[in-house]
């Protein structure tokens, strides 16, 4: 029987494209990227910056802390999101409960950004990072003067103990 030329047509496409029906997986590929990269900049859990010369207390607390501000006290310095507000040596001398440039900072930090009337009892976030080698005395002056500038809600950073000792 002859076939007609639609038929014969047909039957040569038909084979032509036979061999295109592989799946090309470059593209999902790139989404795949692309989606993997997303979730990791867009991560939620909260990291305290960290410096070679913190060495942070160990606690069995649970809680993630918040994104708020951050004081830290290295052994040499005391440091408002990273900015230089005090010296440590020069705190450890100062008889006086209150560090003027910390109060000022936070003053100034507290003026750009207030406070819902909603949250005022509660006063303001702080998270302070202290080295666990820093004097109380210094870290109860860094308290102090945040408490008096308006920062009641104040969390000391810690490295969480894992259970078991690990």
């Amino acid at each position: 029987m002859k076939m007609s030329r639609r038929a014969k047509r047909m039957q040569r496409n038909h084979k032509r494209n036979a061999n295109k029906s592989s799946l090309n997986l470059t593209a999902l590929m790139d989404i795949f990227t692309i989606l993997v990269f997303f979730l990791m900049v867009n991560q939620s859990e909260v990291e305290v910056q960290n410096t070679d010369t913190v060495e942070l207390p160990v606690s069995l607390a649970e809680n993630k802390p918040d994104d708020q501000l951050t004081v830290l006290v290295t052994r040499e310095d005391v440091l408002v999101q990273g900015r230089v507000v005090a010296s440590v040596a020069s705190l450890s001398k100062d008889p006086a409960d209150l560090i003027a440039a910390l109060k000022q900072e936070l003053d100034y930090r507290a003026a750009r950004k207030p406070l819902p009337p909603e949250l005022e009892e509660q006063g303001r976030p702080i998270t302070i990072v202290g080295d666990k080698g820093t004097a109380y005395a210094v870290l109860k002056k860094v308290m102090n003067t945040c408490s008096k500038a308006g920062f009641n809600n104040i969390s000391l950073a810690v490295n969480q103990l894992q259970p078991g000792g690990a």
